[in-house]
């Protein structure tokens, strides 16, 4: 069994560190050689931790030709704020890198079973790679997985199938443990377990077996009414095109937004480039406009949005979990008939 851990700049060493030594470990048991590699996308190099700036040596480029595991650590950093530092930056940093690319392919090879640990399920998230796949990272990215379409489940290790998540910052030997025991058998697992004095925590969640039945709480978690949209706020005049610039910690993006007044409803659209893409759940909070809308550039996630208008004036802010806020501003440049009418009034 080959197993391939990815180092990429800014990566969480415990995330890294627990799997191999698990793997390592399991290799004295098994009768069949266990091959562990730690590996970086642009090939062997020394790969600078986000602890303290510490340096492990990758043996080898990422092959993703190679059958087996490949297991993908989370970062090191700040957990707050829009800096270099900061552990979504890095993530980000680690997909616009050679990495992308690889595991954009790896993920749909049957011969690969891709594993995460704490943040690296985000890293493919963040390009998209789990739209409508079950997945777990760290308690405080749960709302970007969220926000990228994938599935989120509190739980310390998911199986989805090709694709095995772990959260939390020690769940490099959970999960390390849970693929011994899924390629190798328990009783491998079970002597790494005696060997390392740790047992494996929690259940590990899979995509079958009887659904429990949601709790009333649950039922009544997001639930929208719709009589918040259905009556806006009348002396805000938000009809009309907006051209506006949503500034990201990774570039600015500009945005067009089209809102209108229909059958009682408010309703609109927003485009990026060639993309048009409708606003969700739109509705007035007392002077403040709120939407949802999803986007691709610079990430694939679902943004929300909280904008003030002051006559032809827009202005607010667009969050995505712990993502760092963004900040939107633009202006009215084409107002509908309906507007019009309202201004002369």
């Amino acid at each position: 069994m080959n197993v391939q851990i990815v180092l990429f700049d800014g990566f969480d060493l415990l995330d890294a560190i627990a799997p191999f030594e698990v793997f390592t470990a399991a290799n004295m048991y098994s009768n069949d050689e266990i091959v562990v590699k730690l590996v970086s996308a642009e090939g062997e190099r020394m790969v600078t931790s986000g602890v303290n700036k510490l340096k492990l040596q990758a043996s080898d480029k990422l092959d993703i030709s190679c059958k087996g595991i490949i297991l993908v650590p989370g970062a090191s950093g700040s957990v707050v704020g829009n800096e270099l530092d900061s552990i979504p930056m890095k993530l980000k940093q680690a997909t616009e890198t050679e990495l992308g690319p690889l595991l954009k392919q790896a993920i749909h090879i049957p011969e690969i079973l891709l594993a995460t640990v704490c943040g690296g399920s985000l890293i493919l998230a963040m390009d998209g790679l789990l739209e409508g796949r079950h997945a777990v990272t760290h308690h405080m990215g749960m709302e970007v997985l969220s926000a990228t379409n994938a599935i989120p489940i509190h739980a310390r290790i998911v199986d989805d199938g090709n694709l095995i998540t772990g959260g939390g910052v020690t769940s490099g030997l959970d999960v390390a443990l849970y693929l011994v025991e899924r390629e190798l058998g328990p009783r491998i697992a079970h002597s790494v377990e005696q060997l390392f004095e740790y047992e494996r925590r929690g259940t590990v969640w899979k995509p079958e077996g009887i659904s429990p039945k949601e709790s009333q709480q649950e039922d009544s978690i997001d639930e929208t009414h719709e009589d918040s949209f259905l009556e806006p706020n009348k002396k805000v005049n938000f009809q009309g095109k907006w051209d506006t610039t949503i500034t990201t910690p990774l570039g600015n993006l500009s945005v067009l937004f089209d809102l209108a007044l229909k059958d009682g409803q408010i309703v609109g659209t927003a485009k990026q480039g060639e993309d048009v893409v409708s606003l969700d759940n739109l509705q007035f909070a007392g002077n403040q406009l709120k939407w949802s809308m999803k986007v691709t550039k610079p990430l694939r996630l679902s943004l929300k949005f909280c904008v003030n208008i002051e006559k032809n004036k827009m202005y607010g802010e667009a969050k995505a979990g712990l993502l760092p806020t963004s900040k939107l501003t633009g202006h009215r440049v084409l107002l509908t008939e309906e507007s019009c009418h309202e201004k002369n009034d």
